[in-house]
């Protein structure tokens, strides 16, 4: 083993063990790597940067934008909404008919966005049909990541795999090449799912509606302002009420019997009853000082929450939030959207206590108090994915045809002209700017620009893989391991290490660690380099053991209200099951040896 090959084996290390501990984010270890590789000199200065200007990092930009365009318009969400209207009320029937609508949709359009546009309805249907939205949710975020292998385009990882195979100047795949495995592979996840997988589904429900209030009584206290509170002429936000005593005021309710809205300026008055979220703690220490008295022979009915315009609304944050780091205090959350936050669920813990305070995180599960009319605006933003959507338009269906019809020139272009993805989906996403489809910044803002630079931030450690000679020296030990068991083993031992290494890590990151080794070993055995290629795409895509292994299960956790041990639960058997399919029918769609 030379320096160099330690080198990069030591990046690797580093790089797996940051994902895996969160302690940063994945776009800020890609760019550490990148620093890493530059600084040790593992690769030519020139190259450095090149990841930034590869094709591969533009086709994901591009596909992104051109998603968001599939999004705006309701393309998906019409398409989805009218499938699952056919489900009917089994449960069998309903999973297979969410799996094989996202599974459809995902093969077109960013996975997490499929999951993003069709959670909604599906926590819907949930409510509709009574089937508990935990046997729902995590076969949708599954199902997403299957449905992915369908086509080029499907998940950035297609994408970079083919645009390695580029590079190193090999065919690479066709726009449907993946099809017919990503046909099987979606096929055997619902088939999975409905038999042995449902056994393992949680029985758990997310509050909701009603439920949310009943749990809010146990948060909620009244409290009457004295005569001689200071409190008595001062706004809301004068009070600062949240800042000193954690108080969340849910309503006011004057000595009259009015009740008027909350924002910054409302103004308390003496007589007033305010609903306060907060602990005894506080509520005493605030008594004491504020001229507060906990209301014991007046009540505040905490169904005033739900008056004729006030809504209790749970939703989900985003993964491409800008809110993403930010406390509620920190982006004005009351005044920007109109909304006190109640609670925050996060990995199965409820949080009510401090809530301006936590800095906030993809996937997070807010109950939010507010008016109806500021709902459509949470649901139109790009921060927030509504669980109950408004039942009013807010999609720009007129331009819904040529959105279609910029997706489909992108195909047709690749298939049948000189111009590869990276130009085609880019003249898409030009397409749906110029038109309006969608203005420039919403195009910005449906780009998870964390993805764009881990891939461009990883892409130069796949450099020195293969400059340094450790793809080779890793290839050497499969096929020391594996090599004596056969090819078909061999190809077994290439899968399982995409599907061990993606857990930790993205499955773009594992793409990029371990297509050259795949391809190294492909060569040292005379095999052909497509079918393993294809082996590490299909384990990459095997993010099914924990709920931070992929964004579309960090979507669903909250409102599925899953504990962390569920996804290995469902997930573990699913994976050897792929495996077994994967080395069945690989084979076949792509000959180890062809002739």
């Amino acid at each position: 083993m030379t320096i160099d090959i330690a080198l990069t084996l030591l990046i690797i290390l580093a790089a797996m063990a940051l994902f895996a501990t969160e302690k940063l984010r994945v776009d800020v270890v890609a760019l550490l790597v990148l620093i890493a590789v530059g600084v040790l000199g593992l690769i030519p200065r020139e190259d450095l940067f090149s990841g930034f200007s590869n094709s591969a990092v533009i086709t994901v930009w591009a596909v992104y934008m051109v998603s968001g365009g599939l999004f705006k318009t309701g393309v998906a969400d019409t398409m989805g909404r009218a499938i699952l209207k056919v489900a009917g009320d089994g449960e069998a029937r309903l999973i297979a008919t969410i799996m094989l609508t996202v599974g459809l949709i995902s093969a077109f359009m960013n996975n997490v966005g499929a999951v993003a546009m069709l959670m909604p309805a599906v926590v819907g249907i949930s409510r509709q049909t009574k089937v508990p939205v935990s046997r729902l949710l995590i076969p949708l975020a599954f199902a997403s990541l299957l449905g992915g292998k369908m086509t080029l385009i499907g998940t950035p990882a297609n994408i970079l795999a083919a645009g390695i195979l580029a590079e190193q100047g090999l065919p690479t795949f066709g726009f449907f090449e993946f099809t017919p495995m990503g046909v099987v592979v979606l096929a055997t996840g619902i088939i999975y799912m409905i038999t042995i997988g449902r056994q393992f589904l949680p029985v758990r429900e997310g509050a909701s509606g009603k439920e949310d209030i009943d749990r809010l009584r146990g948060y909620v206290t009244e409290v009457l302002v004295k005569d001689n509170s200071p409190l008595n002429g001062k706004t809301l936000l004068e009070s600062r009420l949240g800042e000193q005593f954690d108080f969340t005021v849910l309503a006011i309710q004057r000595a009259n019997g009015d009740q008027p809205a909350l924002h910054r300026d409302t103004i308390i008055r003496s007589g007033d009853m305010l609903a306060v979220e907060s602990s005894a703690t506080k509520i005493l220490e605030a008594g004491q000082s504020l001229g507060l008295t906990i209301a014991v022979d007046q009540e505040l009915d905490i169904d005033l929450l739900e008056p004729r315009d006030i809504e209790l609304v749970e939703v989900v944050v985003a993964p491409n939030s800008h809110l993403v780091g930010q406390s509620l205090e920190e982006t004005q959350f009351r005044e920007r959207f109109g909304f006190t936050a109640l609670a925050l669920s996060r990995q199965g813990e409820v949080i009510t206590q401090r809530l301006r305070d936590i800095p906030l995180k993809a996937g997070d599960m807010l109950l939010l108090q507010g008016s109806q009319v500021r709902i459509d605006e949470l649901q139109e933003g790009q921060d927030f994915l509504v669980l109950v959507p408004v039942e009013h338009e807010v999609y720009r269906l007129s331009k819904a045809p040529i959105a279609v019809g910029a997706l489909i020139l992108a195909i047709v272009l690749t298939i049948f002209t000189s111009i590869d993805i990276a130009l085609a989906m880019v003249i898409a996403a030009m397409i749906m700017i110029l038109s309006g489809v969608l203005t420039i910044n919403e195009a910005y803002e449906s780009v998870d620009w964390r993805t764009v630079f881990l891939v461009a931030g990883m892409l130069p450690l796949g450099m020195a893989m293969a400059e340094t000679g450790t793809a080779q020296f890793l290839a050497d030990i499969v096929l020391d391991i594996f090599g004596p068991l056969g090819p078909r083993a061999t190809l077994a031992g290439i899968y399982l290490l995409a599907a061990l290494i993606t857990q930790p890590m993205s499955n773009a990151a594992a793409i990029v660690l371990v297509t050259p080794i795949a391809l190294d070993t492909a060569f040292g055995l005379d095999a052909n380099y497509k079918t393993f290629t294809m082996a590490v795409v299909i384990g990459a895509a095997t993010s099914f053991l924990s709920p931070v292994g992929h964004k579309a299960n960090v979507l669903v956790f909250g409102p599925g209200g899953y504990k962390f041990t569920d996804y290995a639960r469902v997930g573990a058997l699913l994976t050897i099951l792929l495996l077994i399919v994967s080395m069945i029918f690989l084979p076949i769609f792509w000959p180890l040896f062809p002739q």
